[in-house]
């Protein structure tokens, strides 16, 4: 008895030592913990359950980054202190000066940690030498929360936040948890007002959180990580499959990157609303965009806010002539590409779209609004914005351009409609995967709100059974093989 007590405890301070690089919270221990914290959450209140919440985000953020984790309070402390200071001074030119000083301290760690190596690179094949510099490891999140506390800064410098926010409620918003490996990016004005109001006053909330979770575990842990293991051979080496397997592997990453990403999501928003705050959501059927100008209204909705509301609309928007406005979608599609990372595939990226909305927005003044909204031309339009955006994940995803042309030569040239046979038999749970995915998304809004309700308003016995059911179901398919969520890369 005396050594199994041992163990449990040897055990347990190897887990709250240790960093674990599969750290999130679609994994079994995360799920174990978090029902352990929700004890605390309910017994506590005001202040101290604030303080246990920070608490337990830098617990989260120390699982995923070890001692990179510092890195997120340290960003805190900086950016609450600094955007004080800032709203001292005179305004006018001081105060401008202020808040790009603030918004430079708050992006120079996801500068040297996201792109210094990219720009060594650069200079070295500038200057035609080879510098000797270490690679860097690029801490988990770092984008989102640093994308996070630019918005307070800004939001506060315009006035739309109050300057004397306190320091715990700050950490609390800087730090939550649910929000720091992949978002979704959340402004302090949806955030800040719940923090001493969070405690769920029905069950309506809580039982949103739980179909959100179902949901995440569908998505990610069903879907998402079996459809990612064969994805991987065609990215790898796509010379290697005939061209009908290089076009299911650009169809599989495209079902993959959403349900992956939405599924995150899910879980993210899904376990705040089991704490009692509510999140907006971050993305809303894309594939059934019937443009790309569409299609970013409801892919990653947190991302493309912020971009519009911190780069685009600064920039001058749309009220600056037809000229500008291209250009700033343009320039804005570049930097979303390099904010994913700094490699040429992703500059690609967003290259191509920033083509695409820039080519919508052009034929939207020249014509296009005059086409008939009749059902066939819907559904061709949704079918060229859906081939668009599987074409532009083929530069997103593929290591090199090499491996991207060789991916697009192999489906132009080698393509068989006779493989597609072969391929069913050979891999007939793969390809049930890809056309649930398809088939998810032809779901109408009103439809998925309709289940959403009928889940909520069901007996417990019910909601108990089905999600029993999921979690058995992603046991039996995920076989140990639950893949880091795509987006704690970015």
């Amino acid at each position: 008895m005396n050594i199994d007590v041992q163990q449990a405890i040897q055990i347990l301070i190897s887990f709250i030592t240790t960093q674990n690089e599969n750290w999130s919270m679609s994994s079994i221990p995360f799920m174990l913990l978090f029902m352990v914290f929700m004890m605390g959450y309910l017994l506590f209140s005001g202040r101290i359950r604030s303080v246990y919440v920070v608490l337990f985000s830098l617990f989260f953020a120390f699982k995923a980054n070890g001692t990179l984790m510092w890195l997120l309070p340290a960003n805190a402390l900086l950016s609450w202190f600094f955007t004080r200071r800032m709203m001292l001074l005179e305004r006018g030119r001081p105060r401008i000066f202020g808040l790009a000083a603030v918004i430079i301290i708050e992006l120079l760690p996801l500068l040297y940690f996201k792109y210094t190596n990219f720009f060594l690179a650069i200079l070295g094949d500038i200057l035609e030498t080879n510098f000797a510099f270490h690679s860097l490891i690029l801490p988990v999140g770092i984008s989102f929360y640093t994308f996070q506390t630019i918005s307070y800064t800004v939001d506060v410098y315009k006035h739309r936040l109050p300057a004397d926010v306190s320091l715990l409620d700050y950490l609390f918003y800087a730090t939550f948890f649910p929000l720091i490996i992949a978002g979704p990016i959340t402004r302090a004005e949806v955030l800040l007002p719940q923090i001493n109001n969070s405690r769920p006053t029905d069950s309506y909330l809580p039982y949103t959180g739980l179909w959100l979770i179902i949901c995440g575990i569908i998505k990610k842990v069903i879907v998402a990580d079996y459809l990612v293991q064969y994805n991987n051979w065609i990215f790898t080496d796509p010379t290697a499959y005939s061209g009908f397997e290089n076009l299911m592997g650009v169809l599989g990453y495209t079902m993959q990157i959403y349900f992956d990403f939405a599924g995150y999501s899910d879980f993210a928003i899904g376990t705040s609303a089991l704490m009692g705050i509510s999140l907006p959501i971050n993305f809303s059927f894309p594939y059934q965009s019937l443009n790309l100008t569409e299609f970013w209204h409801r892919w990653h909705i947190s991302l493309s806010k912020w971009f519009r509301d911190y780069l685009y609309i600064p920039l001058g928007g749309n009220r600056c002539g037809n000229i500008r406005t291209y250009l700033n979608s343009f320039v804005v599609m570049l930097i979303a590409g390099l904010w994913h990372g700094a490699s040429g595939m992703f500059f690609l990226w967003g290259v191509l779209h920033g083509v695409g909305l820039v080519a919508h927005k052009f034929f939207l003044r020249h014509g296009l609004s005059r086409i008939p909204d009749i059902l066939p031309i819907r559904i061709a339009s949704l079918l060229v914005t859906f081939t668009y955006v599987a074409f532009a994940w083929i530069f997103f995803r593929a290591p090199n351009l090499d491996t991207a042309l060789a991916i697009i030569n192999n489906i132009g040239h080698n393509l068989n409609l006779g493989d597609a046979l072969p391929f069913l038999y050979a891999r007939p749970l793969w390809l049930l995967m890809l056309l649930l995915g398809l088939q998810l998304h032809t779901i109408r809004e009103h439809d998925y709100d309709w289940l959403r309700h009928s889940f909520i308003s069901s007996h417990w016995i019910m909601k108990l059974m089905l999600t029993a059911l999921v979690i058995q179901l992603a046991i039996n398919i995920s076989q140990d093989n639950i893949q880091p969520f795509i987006y704690t890369a970015f």
